[in-house]
């Protein structure tokens, strides 16, 4: 049980948001406590077995850099890695990896109970309290005991007054085995947020021993295995195999026939699912002119015989799970352990909160996660880190920390749900950020550590001093290359004609020769008779910032730009109807979502060129400006 009554902070849930808010929160030194409804599933992994992906593996970079933990745990836990989208630009690269399900979430337990200013407290939040219905003070327990606080942050998930669906029958409930928080929600919404619902689904749980792989496609991870941690010096450790199957007609049609029975045709859910992970019913009516759907069969962990078959999350019957598996080649004869599931749960409309996730309602109050309308484990311990250190901030006085599109996809994500809303489950891509070349998976400790160590106080010293090596290590290597000049003497052509590099009619730079398609670092270095002994992941940024260097100089002026937008300031008070020129409904937007800056306003749907212009001459006029 909690030590003591009184906390800086309680966060409430210890899923992957819960967990990356609490360690920022006692890291910074604040005594934090955390209250789950079960020690057993902290670092939970609700749905599939897997940390990262396309833009989601920029988001746990991010997290690392800035000091989070989520790269760390998966580094060490991880049975499979492998780099998506490999053959394209390194924008829009990925880094995704497998988890042995039960050591991830021992892992995250041990970081929680090993740490510093740290309780845990197995326990359901039935309250908030606050003070004059304005300030957080605290929360209550089920059992009654209370926990005051200066900060609270909630991380619940898909529990609040979460509804699982299989088939006709439904069951309260956020995750299978476990209860849902039904009198929390109704906390939530007596203190005046604003709550919508949702639909997320999970796929049934496969024994690995009644599955035929010898009919299957394998596919290996990467050989080269790249880490998530840029202070993981190196993974090895057995990696296991998954495998590939797909459905057929005869998939199709036994879920076609069964449409009446599945709760998402029938009226039963009322929440909106996520429109990029649907279910597989979902699928077959929306694409019926699809042969087949590819499913990916992932190993939960070395010593389990669970299997995750990724791409046919269902809520359908029991019965009909088993007979429409059993059509798919190489699970003719399959067992399940668990069916799959849909769940419905409530969530808060995340324009109600200031970019720092705290609540523009409730002082003190953050919320961080699926509570959000996102959807992933990576969407969510973003969002954990950045509430963690703005509770933090609130706590001893500090500025608040916010990043913007321009430095992180955590500030396009948090900008999007702040700004814009969300009325599905969110999901990161890469298409949602305008600066991606320049914020890449790779560069991202180039972007945040600084951050993280000067700012926030989470990157350790060692950490920062390995980080200013390697920026050291870059910043010589770029010069020599801008400064190395090539000439086109009789040895260096016959080189380059050896190394297949093209013609050289005149003196040009190393960096200049790099620029070229098909040439690459290592062929460079050999030309110039330099030892190439440069990591791997130094040497792929250098290629990458070289290459790309007229489109990233173009990116950081559009950057530049859009940060001078997010300079110009907007009073908190500034009272819109005192603006002359605007629209009762423009003024009402403004005054709903309170935009911090000119730049902020100009992404709230409806806001207008023309009265944004309205706005700054009043702003000036005012002498905000």
């Amino acid at each position: 049980m909690g030590k003591q009554s009184q906390y800086d902070i309680v966060v409430i849930g210890a899923g992957h948001a819960g967990c990356e808010a609490a360690l920022a929160s006692s890291r910074l030194g604040l005594a934090t406590l955390v209250v789950t409804m079960s020690l057993d599933t902290i670092g939970q992994m609700s749905c599939n077995p897997a940390i990262g992906g396309i833009a989601k593996g920029h988001l746990v970079k991010e997290i690392d850099a800035l000091g989070g933990e989520m790269a760390k745990a998966i580094d060490e836990t991880g049975i499979q890695f492998r780099t998506l989208n490999s053959s394209k630009g390194p924008s829009v690269r990925g880094t995704r990896a497998q988890a042995d399900r039960t050591l991830y979430r021992q892992r995250m337990r041990r970081a929680l109970e090993g740490a510093e200013n740290l309780d845990v407290v197995e326990g359901v939040v039935e309250k908030l309290l606050v003070n004059d219905g304005s300030r957080i003070r605290g929360v209550e327990l089920s059992t009654g005991r209370t926990f005051g606080a200066r900060a609270v942050i909630v991380t619940t998930g898909t529990f609040l007054n979460g509804l699982m669906h299989i088939g006709s029958k439904n069951l309260p409930g956020g995750r299978a085995d476990d209860k849902p928080s039904i009198a929390l929600s109704d906390s939530l919404r007596e203190l005046g947020l604003n709550m919508g619902r949702l639909k997320t689904g999970t796929c049934p749980r496969l024994d690995s021993r009644t599955i035929d792989y010898s009919r299957l496609e394998r596919q290996d991870g990467d050989n080269e295995i790249k880490s998530f941690s840029f202070s993981t010096t190196y993974i090895k450790r057995k990696q296991v195999p998954c495998h590939i199957t797909y459905t057929n007609e005869a998939t199709h049609g036994i879920i076609r026939d069964n449409l009446d029975r599945s709760p998402l045709f029938s009226g039963k859910i009322k929440g909106i699912g996520p429109r990029y992970c649907p279910s597989i019913e979902d699928k077959v009516v929306k694409f019926p002119h699809r042969a087949r759907h590819q499913v990916f069969l992932e190993p939960e962990g070395y010593d389990t015989d669970w299997v995750y078959p990724n791409g046919l999350s269902t809520s359908l019957p029991e019965d009909v799970q088993i007979k429409f598996l059993r059509t798919i080649e190489g699970l003719d004869k399959v067992e399940i352990f668990r069916p799959g599931y849909a769940v419905e749960y409530d969530f808060v409309f995340p324009t109600q909160l200031r970019s720092t996730l705290e609540t523009k309602l409730i002082e003190g109050l953050f919320l961080a996660g699926q509570i959000n309308g996102t959807s992933g484990y990576e969407e969510a311990a973003a969002q954990g880190i950045i509430a963690g250190i703005n509770a933090a901030c609130k706590v001893k006085g500090r500025p608040p920390f916010i990043l913007d599109r321009t430095e992180a996809y955590i500030g396009v994500l948090i900008d999007d749900l702040v700004t814009k809303g969300t009325e599905e489950p969110y999901r990161m891509f890469t298409s949602r950020a305008e600066y991606r070349l320049i914020l890449r998976e790779d560069n991202a400790d180039l972007r945040l550590t600084e951050k993280g160590f000067n700012v926030v106080g989470l990157v350790d010293e060692s950490t920062y001093n390995d980080f200013l090596e390697k920026k050291r290590l870059m910043e010589r290597e770029l010069r020599w290359l801008g400064g190395t000049k090539l000439r086109p003497t009789d040895e260096t052509l016959k080189d380059m004609q050896r190394l297949r590099l093209g013609e050289l009619k005149k003196s040009l730079t190393l960096k200049e020769l790099l620029r070229r398609p098909g040439v690459d670092i290592g062929s460079v270095y050999g030309l110039a008779k330099r030892d190439f002994l440069l990591p791997e992941d130094i040497a792929s940024s250098i290629e990458t910032d070289v290459k790309s260097e007229g489109y990233i100089k173009r990116q950081t002026e559009e950057a530049r730009r859009f940060r001078r937008m997010e300079g110009l300031k907007i009073p908190e008070g500034l009272v819109y109807e005192e603006v002359p020129g605007l629209s009762t409904e423009i003024k009402q937007k403004l005054r709903q979502m309170r935009p911090l800056s000119i730049g902020q306003a100009s992404r709230i749907s409806g806001v207008t060129p023309a009265a944004l212009s309205m706005l700054m001459v009043h702003l000036r006029k005012v002498g905000a400006l």
